[in-house]
Formats: C-alpha cells, sequence, structure tokens
C-alpha cells in the first residue's frame, strides 16, 4: 500500500517542479514540421513540454540540413503538457513502443527514467571528448554508471540579481558584497535608508534554499541516495533565513510564496527588494514580467560561505535524450550532439533561449556579445560573471525521491518554521527526513 501511495505522492508533486526550473507547461498539444522541403530527408519524431524549446532545434535543423545536404532531417516537433509527456513517454519506454526518436526530459523526472535499464541511447561517444569544455557537473544528473544519456539544456547558475539604484541609494557598492555576512550588513543599509527589503524568502518553493546548501557542500541526499535533509548544514542554513526575517529584519517572506508569483512580479517591479537569488534562466522572468526594472538589475556571484568558498550552484535543467526505439539512432545521436554539444549550438542556446549554455569555452565568443535583450536589461558583463565561477557551479543530487522532499518543505518545513513560526529548523528538518527515510524504506 505505502509503495502505491508515494508513487501517487511522486506524481502530484512532480507537477509542481515545473515552474520551478524555468519550464512552463503548455496549455494545448502543438506539432509544427521543420525541414520537410528538403527532398528525401529522414524523418525525426521530437517530443517537448516546452514549445520554446522548439526554436532552439528549428535553428538546429537548419544549420545541420545546410550543413549535411546529403542527410538530410525533417524533425516533426510536438509538445505536450508537462505531465502527459512525461507520463505517456514512460509507458512508451515500459511496453517497448510508440516512443519518440528525441525528447527533453525534466530533471526532476530524469531519475525515473534510469532506474532499471535505461532505455535510452548512450552519448558518451560523443560527450566525453568535449567534457573538459563544459560545466561537467550538467552532465552527471543525466548520467548512470558513467553513462551519459541526456545533454543538458543550460548551466542554470544560481546567481544574485541585485537593484542597483536601491542598492546605490543605499549607499551600498554590490561588488563589496563577498560574504553572506556582507550581505547581511549591506541589508541593513538598505532597510535603514530606502523603502526596500534586502531580499525575499520563498516557503511554496526552495530557489533560495537549495544553492545555499549547495554552496557548503551539502544537499537533501548524499551522492548514494542516502537522506542528509536534516543534516547540521541545512539546519543551520534554514535558521540563517529564518534569522534574515525575524531577528535582522532585512527580508520578509515572499509576496504570493514563490518567485513566480504574479503577485511577487507586481512587488518586485514597484522595487520592493533590493535583491532576489535565482538561477540564470529566470533572467527570463525579469524581461518578460518586470518590465520597469529594465537597466536597473545586475547579476553578482552569490556570497560565500566562507574564504575559498563555492559562489554559486547549478539549479534546474532539461535533458534531450535518444530512445532506444528509434529507427535511426545513430543520426538522432549524431544531431542531437551536433545540436547541443557544437559551438554553434551552445550560442544558440543563449542567443535563442537566453539560457546560460553548458559549454563555457563560447562565453566569450564575440557572437555572445552581441546585443540583445539580456544584455540591455543586466547589462553586459552577464558572461564574465559566469567565466569567474565557473568551477563553483556544483549541481544538485537527484533521484526519484527528490519529489518527497520538495513535498515536504513546500508544505511542511518552509512554511512551519518561516511563516507559522511553530516549529525550529531542526524539529522540522529531522520530521521531514525521517518521514522521507520511512517512505524510502517502504518503497
Amino acid at each position: 500500500m505505502k509503495k502505491h501511495l508515494i508513487s501517487l505522492m511522486v506524481v502530484v508533486v512532480l507537477a509542481i517542479i515545473l515552474t520551478s526550473c524555468g519550464q512552463g507547461e503548455t496549455e494545448a498539444d502543438s506539432t509544427r514540421l521543420i525541414g520537410e522541403e528538403h527532398e528525401g530527408a529522414t524523418e525525426l519524431l521530437f517530443w517537448t513540454f516546452q514549445e520554446l524549446h522548439i526554436n532552439f532545434f528549428e535553428s538546429a535543423i537548419i544549420r545541420w540540413n545546410e550543413e549535411h545536404p546529403d542527410r538530410p532531417i525533417a524533425l516533426k516537433a510536438e509538445t505536450y503538457p508537462y505531465d502527459n509527456m512525461h507520463n505517456n513517454l514512460l509507458l512508451s519506454l515500459q511496453s517497448g513502443k510508440g516512443a519518440p526518436d528525441l525528447v527533453d526530459i525534466e530533471l526532476g523526472r530524469f531519475p525515473n527514467f534510469l532506474q532499471g535499464e535505461p532505455q535510452l541511447e548512450p552519448m558518451n561517444e560523443y560527450v566525453e571528448p568535449l567534457l573538459d569544455q563544459f560545466v561537467s557537473s550538467r552532465f552527471d544528473v543525466y548520467a548512470k554508471d558513467g553513462v551519459y544519456y541526456g545533454l543538458p539544456t543550460h548551466v542554470g547558475a544560481t546567481v544574485m540579481y541585485y537593484n542597483q539604484a536601491i542598492m546605490d541609494e543605499a549607499g551600498v557598492d554590490i561588488d563589496q558584497i563577498e560574504t553572506w555576512e556582507d550581505y547581511v550588513e549591506a541589508g541593513k543599509q538598505v532597510v535603514a535608508n530606502t523603502d526596500a527589503v534586502m531580499t525575499t524568502v520563498e516557503t511554496n518553493d526552495y530557489w533560495a534554499y537549495w544553492p545555499m546548501l549547495k554552496q557548503q557542500g551539502s544537499d537533501f541526499f548524499d551522492a548514494n541516495g542516502q537522506v542528509t535533509l536534516d543534516h547540521n548544514t541545512n539546519i543551520d542554513t534554514l535558521q540563517f533565513l529564518q534569522d534574515l526575517i525575524y531577528d535582522h529584519e532585512i527580508a520578509m517572506l515572499t509576496p504570493g510564496g514563490d518567485h513566480h508569483a504574479e503577485e511577487y512580479y507586481g512587488f518586485m517591479n514597484d522595487e520592493g527588494a533590493a535583491s532576489v537569488m535565482m538561477p540564470m534562466w529566470y533572467m527570463g522572468r525579469f524581461t518578460d514580467y518586470m518590465e520597469d526594472l529594465n537597466g536597473k538589475m545586475r547579476i553578482r556571484p552569490l556570497p560565500r560561505w566562507e574564504e575559498g568558498g563555492d559562489r554559486s550552484a547549478g539549479a534546474g535543467g532539461t535533458g534531450t535524450v535518444v530512445t532506444n526505439q528509434s529507427e535511426h539512432a545513430d543520426l538522432a545521436k549524431e544531431f542531437l550532439a551536433f545540436a547541443k554539444l557544437s559551438e554553434q549550438g551552445n550560442i544558440d542556446l543563449w542567443r535563442v533561449l537566453g539560457f546560460d549554455p553548458p559549454r563555457w569555452d563560447v562565453w566569450d565568443s564575440p557572437e555572445m556579445l552581441e546585443d540583445n535583450q539580456y544584455y540591455e536589461y543586466f547589462n553586459d558583463d552577464i558572461f564574465d560573471i559566469l567565466l569567474e565561477m565557473r568551477d563553483e557551479i556544483e549541481s544538485i543530487h537527484i533521484n526519484e525521491h527528490n519529489p518527497l522532499v520538495q513535498q515536504q518543505l513546500t508544505i511542511n518545513v518552509l512554511n512551519n518554521v518561516l511563516r507559522q513560526r511553530s516549529q525550529s529548523p531542526e524539529e522540522a528538518l529531522k520530521e521531514a527526513a525521517d518521514e522521507i527515510r520511512d517512505l524510502q524504506q517502504n518503497n
């Protein structure tokens, strides 16, 4: 009975993860055929849950057909709602029929496709020769036993977004904020000299809490899948977030509960907070929903916890794979590598989608410096910042039980500790960790 309960909980909670990773759910199915004008083109079927990703693959198909006129590809790209796509893909792979050639799999769902013998094509022959030119940790989350199955869509480097106008009014130089202690002191200046708070703390999501743990080498699980949610580092970090609100009084609970809420967008657009910590993919939220901040926001590394400590962590993502049901697996793998491992492909991840490409050696390419809406909004030093901290972007541990952690954090822990203040960080995290351990043992 408990096994069925766990499966149901995982399905329910996974729907929440989508909005956290910068990948919006589509309202209706759609289909696009790209490259059909080429005579004799091999048709490949591609599934995704984010229609915007098709724009990137369209640019890749155009380049492929120009460079390989003797092997043209017509890509049939189908977009489905997030849950429908992942659930149908799992059923197709389990039944041995009906799967596409290529498919996007969101990070939170990826562990489901690595259980047992993965029904996905290995990509090692393409990944390994280029691994030192990438933020390699972004491949690890799509791998099993040394075999790389998914190719990443972005780094998802977590950064601090500062409102330069508020910080200037407060008399704070953002480039002098090196540590979290510096950040607290800067926040006190913001509160004393402006009408804003320093930051907001989410209770319906965990994109502030999780990267702060990873900065310190902690996580929700260790590399072997053992629960570490109640580790002392995690307890101390949650206490730090509580202290930002109630002791230092420089932060407030996020309007709407999380940084994807309409209430938050309006609050931030009205310059209610001087900063927010989110991954690089959150840039699009600013440009789409907080237009009045155009030209005011600056991107900087996260403060360190200690001297020499990491100033970022990788968060969120989508891995594109080739399924073992593809009748053109070799061609599909070669095309996928062409699209997501090549220099131009990584430049297009930025140019077309506004994502921080996982191939770091293109970050200072002239094409990456061409004017676009993100440079206009945030200044043109975005990739200077990324290059500065590229060796400090460790990825979080992902397994099939991560959705249970998210449920515990967003329903119980963060609300009880930060909003209701009915439990201490230690009490709440230990209770949640024990619950997850119990569920693991009975799965």
